[in-house]
């Protein structure tokens, strides 16, 4: 195992892209690191760079205790699984997963028991003798994982390796992979822009925009304070609801004194919350984007609650047996950035509405008024001009 780092790392391909911006990320031994983010955001090149099969274009890479810029893919002891299984179709299973063994020079008997090992460990012994057209797409996936297993690397690097697999064998390979990790520690660095992955199996997550690192941390703590509205729209499914509002100074507005006016309705934020983060006194009288969580709201009962609900037309619903997505329209401006702007530009008639999650027999219906209650203190507030997290 070994502890990985990128020290001002840059990527710039010769038609001027510049792919990696300046990345500095210190990845501990034995940590399981996701790099997410969308298409044409640098993970796979950073992931490419590591390997050595991409080659920087400044900056430094570490693995272990040795920097490996000058060093080839081949030396650097690391095993990639990729997208693509990339099996020998006229090979076992077996043969598949100790090609590289053989390569190295290791003895018949010890790679014999280096895949049995591996194999037991993905539960895949009784496929050893099947060739790749007999097995299913997570079997396969498996064996391009044990592929990587038995040459016991300083770490392994996995670039997408579940985009192929649909959503229910997602799910159990996201399972396997974090229980593969959890009995053999094995730092590794996993590519993905699912974020779904990213929440569920990293230790770590970074997210990556443009080339740049956006913000690096646990992922609960991703979810509960993005530094800027780019990860608090990335991280979380449904996405966080972002709106353009305005703070108030308001008498009787909470012990805060201050409120969000969203439209026409108004959200009191009490004292705690503003002495938590101060700076949001500094933006009364001012625009702001405020963030809510789909999940942050529950039913209201019968009456308005001043300064504690808001009312929405329903425009659509769907049910997931859990819970219910309530899709409505909201008089306030809905905020896209600007890497989903094509998008949303495509859909117009989103500019207004957001998405709620409420218990399943909730009252909401399309064509209905909704009204719920609002956890003030899980709203996050953004400057409009830097896209920054207010706090």
């Amino acid at each position: 195992m070994a502890s990985i780092g990128f020290a001002g790392v840059t990527k710039t391909f010769d038609d001027g892209t510049v792919a990696v911006a300046a990345l500095d990320l210190e990845i501990g031994d034995g940590e399981f690191m996701v790099l997410v983010g969308p298409s044409g955001s640098g993970k796979s090149t950073a992931l490419r760079m590591l390997a050595g099969l991409e080659e920087s274009s400044g900056g430094t890479i570490r693995i272990g205790d040795r920097v490996v810029d000058d060093v080839e893919p081949k030396d650097r002891d690391l095993a990639m699984v990729f997208q693509s299984y990339a099996l020998y179709p006229h090979m076992t299973v077996a043969e598949n997963m100790g090609f590289a063994l053989k390569m190295q020079g290791v003895k018949r008997p010890e790679i014999r028991a280096r895949v049995e090992a591996a194999a037991g460990k993905l539960g895949i012994e009784p496929l050893l003798e099947r060739r790749p057209r007999q097995l299913s797409g997570g079997q396969r996936q498996r064996v391009a994982v044990g592929r990587a297993i038995v040459r016991d690397p300083a770490a392994f690097l996995m670039d997408e390796p579940l985009s192929n697999l649909d959503a229910k064998l997602r799910v159990e390979m996201r399972a396997y992979l974090s229980r593969l990790h959890q009995e053999l520690g094995t730092t590794t660095v996993y590519v993905t822009h699912d974020q779904t992955e990213a929440m569920t199996m990293g230790d770590r997550v970074a997210v990556m925009r443009d080339g740049r690192l956006a913000q690096c941390g646990p992922p609960q703590a991703l979810y509960d304070a993005p530094a800027d509205l780019f990860v608090a729209g990335f991280m979380g499914s449904p996405a966080m609801n972002l709106l353009r509002a305005r703070l108030v100074g308001e008498e009787g507005a909470g012990r805060g004194g201050v409120a969000v006016a969203i439209g026409a309705q108004r959200l009191a934020l009490p004292a705690a919350l503003l002495a938590g983060r101060p700076a949001l006194r500094d933006h009364v009288g001012r625009e702001v984007v405020v963030g809510l969580r789909p999940e942050a709201v529950t039913p209201a009962p019968d009456g308005a609650i001043a300064g504690e609900t808001l009312e929405l037309e329903v425009v659509l619903t769907e049910a997931l047996g859990s819970d219910l997505l309530v899709h409505a329209d909201v008089d306030a401006p809905v905020v896209v950035t600007a890497d989903l702007q094509e998008i949303a530009d495509e859909l117009p008639e989103a500019g207004a509405r957001m998405v709620l999650r409420l218990p399943p027999g909730a009252a909401a219906r399309a064509g209905s008024r909704v009204r719920v209650r609002v956890d003030v203190e899980r709203l996050h507030f953004f400057d409009p001009d830097t896209e920054l997290a207010i706090r």
